[in-house]
């Protein structure tokens, strides 16, 4: 039987997620700069959207190639931790992508409007919006992979093959 203490780490996860959402609304509230800084932001912005959906169009095909070999070699639970390793990491990806972008004219704008200080704050708190996913989306994944499969530790290892597959 597995015991209840070990939701902590999947809720835990998700309270970090709740913090990075409240530091990205703080960060949108920074000035995008004039028309012209907006317009190239968002151009920049658009390119990195595409450039990520194109780039796991190609890490979807593969992971799902490597999940297929996982299973008939190392077992359905295993397969199914790379699984929730590569989601975990790709939604972390995706997340960091999009919010460092929107901070990143707002970083510039702070820069030339407030001085380095400022921006060195913007261009913060924008970073750390994806670290705290990094880290709450690896409680979500392990905490939730550990309490499902009840407690067995060797297919979990799959959780950071999965993680890995995504971060190529």
């Amino acid at each position: 039987m597995i015991e209840s203490y070990l939701a902590i780490p999947p809720l835990l996860g998700f309270v970090g997620l709740l913090i990075a959402l409240g530091i990205y609304v703080v960060v949108n509230r920074f000035p995008e700069g004039s028309d012209d800084v907006k317009k190239i932001g968002d151009q920049i912005h658009l390119g990195a959207m595409t450039f990520m959906r194109t780039e796991y169009l190609y890490l979807t095909i593969f992971t799902i190639i490597v999940i297929g070999l996982v299973w008939m070699s190392l077992g359905q639970n295993t397969a199914i931790a790379v699984l929730a390793g590569a989601l975990s990491s790709s939604i972390a990806g995706w997340i960091g992508m999009y919010s460092a972008t929107k901070a990143n004219v707002r970083t510039a704008t702070a820069a030339s409007e407030s001085g380095a200080e400022t921006a060195l704050s913007v261009a913060f708190y924008g970073g750390s919006i994806m670290g705290l996913c990094v880290a709450s989306l690896g409680l979500i994944g392990l905490g939730s992979l550990y309490y499902q499969l009840s407690g067995d530790a060797h297919s979990i290892e799959g959780f950071a093959m999965g993680a890995s597959i995504v971060a190529l």
